[in-house]
């Protein structure tokens, strides 16, 4: 007797079209176009705006560059998609509040759009200063205290690696119990579904898109969980070079000058560990074999609580939003 085919697991293609869920809707980011599909109370709002097309050869298409490029790109675009949702969305899901003498003063001085701008890349700023400080720097801080009991530079990015994931777990899962939350992560959910749905080659319908799984291989929660690994490998072969290159380092380690200096370094190193974690999910996309599926392992049972399971009206935000950035030419998506 046939084997029965699972149509939620049965993937034909890997595509390159992703996103991020937003306030009541969802941001889709596809090869030619990013769209925005937002649900309000008189229904679906659709924004799609083309995507800059880098010229092949670029020092932005260089690998392990372009990681790096592509991940600090995606942070701007993402809080453009988060704050025009918060315009956007229904007033029950936002809390109008007025402007405060600093807003107006700052919007009169640089201009409307210019103001935005700033909103914009000070949002940023802060969203990437939070995410090092929490995940990286705290860990390096808490690790550093260990250096006077463990020589092994090795066993020592194993501990703040341990740290790191520890804390790192520990804010995702307070984040997913919190209420406000619960809607932004069904819509996660919807976004993953909408998207094995089109991967698994069939109709894009409600119910088609409803008996896929939730949980995807390359989604942004797997990638950090990645980032966090190859992070243990980067900082304990480069702090090994910075020994072996200044040996006369190994005389003040367990200082607090040492410290520093140490968390500096690999502060400095974070752009490469992004560029190469970029890197190994480019392969590991393209690849459906025991070691990919276990090096996605980690990120899959994290999504257990970054994503929820959405109502047929969130997926079918999903839909328009993946409707909206198909490319032109069939298969131009392809990972």
């Amino acid at each position: 007797m046939a084997k029965k085919e699972n149509p939620c697991c049965n993937e034909k293609f890997k595509t390159t079209i992703g996103g991020q869920a937003l306030i009541e809707g969802i941001m889709m980011r596809g090869p030619e176009k990013d769209a925005i599909v937002i649900r309000g109370k008189e229904g679906l709002t659709l924004e799609v705006n083309p995507r800059k097309i880098r010229k092949p050869g670029s020092i932005a298409t260089w690998p392990f560059i372009r990681g790096a490029v592509n991940f600090f790109d995606s942070q701007v675009v993402g809080v453009k998609a988060l704050m025009r949702s918060a315009d956007l969305a229904p007033e029950e899901y936002t809390q109008e509040e007025q402007p405060s003498k600093l807003d107006l003063w700052l919007e009169e001085m640089l201009g409307n759009e210019k103001f935005q701008q700033f909103i914009i890349g000070f949002a940023v700023f802060l969203g990437l200063g939070m995410s090092i400080g929490l995940f990286f720097l705290l860990p390096m801080v808490i690790g550093g205290f260990f250096d006077r009991w463990i020589e092994s530079t090795l066993a020592l990015n194993l501990v703040e690696g341990l740290i790191r994931m520890i804390i790192f777990m520990v804010y995702m899962i307070a984040v997913s119990r919190m209420g406000e939350m619960k809607r932004v992560f069904s819509y996660h959910g919807a976004e993953h579904k909408t998207i094995r749905c089109y991967e698994a080659g069939l109709p894009l319908t409600v119910e088609n898109v409803r008996i896929q799984t939730r949980l995807h291989p390359r989604c942004g929660t797997s990638f950090l969980l990645v980032v966090m690994v190859i992070s243990i490998l980067v900082f304990s072969v480069a702090s090994s070079a910075l020994l072996h290159v200044a040996p006369g380092l190994a005389a003040i380690r367990g200082t607090f000058g040492y410290r520093l200096l140490m968390i500096v370094f690999k502060l400095l190193l974070l752009p490469l560990i992004v560029g190469v974690t970029y890197e190994i999910n480019r392969w590991a996309g393209r690849h459906d074999n025991a070691f990919t599926r276990i090096l996605t392992a980690p990120g899959m049972w994290m999504q257990n609580f970054t994503t929820n399971e959405p109502d047929d009206t969130m997926i079918e935000v999903g839909i328009a939003a993946v409707k909206a950035v198909l490319p032109e030419e069939e298969g131009a998506d392809r990972w």
